[in-house]
């Protein structure tokens, strides 16, 4: 018997929330985090939306405790504060230690500082405490530092289905013997060149995003930081204070059709989908709630949109995008999503897929349009599909509370 996986802690920042309890407030009253860029200092302020956290980088120092005299980025500022808050919920500084590591996964690591100070940096200014901190391994650090751990701890880097993939890896880790438990997840601030490479790829919406709408025109950006604790049966059951869920499945498929565009009949999407079922070990028809990718282009949006229908047939379950409410948090998305999907779990509710109006032509479902209530939702399915066809799904079990 394959060992279990259990969800025992989680923590989460981002634009509709700088905690867990502000975001299921803000998704049970549908309440989103887009709006103008207000902190990023970018020419593109008052021309693309975004859902920034709604906090300077100032208040970010605050509520870490870090000195501003010191060389943090936003990034490492946002995924200390959500790693910290799982950390806390799943009580670890009070129980029992045991062999744990922390994957994190970023894209951008601390370009939000260094950008600032490159073109010194190019005339000759040979040392600079941001410089030195671009890596993307320079959160990670900075996060197991102030967890204290000391153990096992590596970086994600696969763009858009990064933070699932250390939740994927972190279970595997458990699974094979190798780790008692996991803090696993993903950290993203947005930085100038995270802006102007997704504006050079003409998929940034200048209204709020629209996935699986018919007149959809791309993404919005967002940031943030969320971070689930996982830990094995054996040391959940020993002193765990609750489990919140289980992770019953996971599947990766990297199809490499293209290096950004998903394939037109959605064969990676399909694959991550249909291996996270076998690993679970249910069938299609148990899926009550799909978080989907949705990232609001023509080219995902369509491509997830075949998969799911060629997965599921004519039996799909409730199908939403949620990052109308958070923006695409894009190395973050994964963990964001599946912390959104836990909740979903957790208060037996399907959060709706905001900004919808027309359906996609091509697609026999559309996305819930609503929230739905006081429905059953034992497994949900949390999709995240990166550049270059690295599609990763995430399948979360509701548990009895013995």
């Amino acid at each position: 018997m394959p060992v279990r996986v259990f969800v025992t802690g989680l923590g989460i920042i981002s634009g509709i929330g700088k905690d867990l309890n502000e975001h299921v407030t803000s998704l049970y009253h549908s309440r989103p985090g887009i709006s103008d860029i207000r902190f990023l200092d970018t020419h593109l302020k008052g021309e693309i939306p975004v859902s920034e956290v709604k906090c300077s980088d100032e208040e970010l120092f605050g509520m870490t405790g870090v000195s501003s005299h010191e060389a943090y980025s936003r990034n490492s500022l946002l995924g200390i504060i959500a790693a910290r808050e799982a950390w806390d919920h799943a009580k670890l500084g009070t129980r029992k230690k045991r062999r744990t590591g922390l994957i994190s996964a970023t894209t951008v690591g601390g370009m939000d500082q260094c950008e600032k100070y490159y073109q010194e940096f190019l005339k000759g200014d040979s040392y600079n405490d941001f410089i030195e901190i671009y890596d993307c391994a320079d959160s990670t650090e900075k996060i197991a530092r102030q967890l204290g751990i000391t153990g096992f701890r590596t970086t994600i880097s696969t763009a858009c289905s990064s933070a699932a993939n250390a939740i994927l890896f972190g279970a595997r880790l458990i699974r094979d013997g190798y780790l008692d438990r996991v803090v696993a997840g993903g950290t993203e601030s947005l930085t100038i060149f995270h802006m102007n490479g997704f504006n050079a790829l003409k998929i940034l919406d200048k209204q709020p995003c629209r996935p699986f709408d018919a007149n959809r025109s791309g993404i919005t950006l967002g940031e943030g930081a969320a971070y689930i604790i996982i830990e094995s049966e054996e040391a959940a059951r020993e002193d765990a204070p609750e489990f919140i869920a289980e992770l019953a499945g996971y599947g990766n498929a990297c199809e490499a059709f293209h290096q950004t565009a998903s394939s037109p009949d959605g064969q990676g999407a399909w694959l991550a989908m249909k291996k996270a079922l076998e690993t679970a070990g249910i069938e299609p028809g148990q899926i009550d709630y799909i978080n989907a990718h949705g990232t609001g282009t023509d080219n995902n949006d369509l491509s997830e949109g075949i998969a799911i229908q060629r997965l599921f047939g004519e039996h799909i379950p409730p199908v939403s995008s949620t990052k109308p409410f958070t923006g695409h948090t894009t190395s973050a998305a994964g963990s964001t999503e599946a912390i959104l999907s836990i909740l979903s779990l957790k208060h037996q509710m399907i959060w709706p897929n905001l900004n919808f109006r027309d359906p996609m032509p091509e697609l026999s479902f559309t996305p819930v349009k609503e929230l739905i209530t006081d429905v059953p939702v034992n497994y949900v399915m949390s999709n995240s599909f990166g550049f270059g066809g690295n599609d990763t799904s995430l399948i979360f079990k509701k548990v009895k509370q013995e």
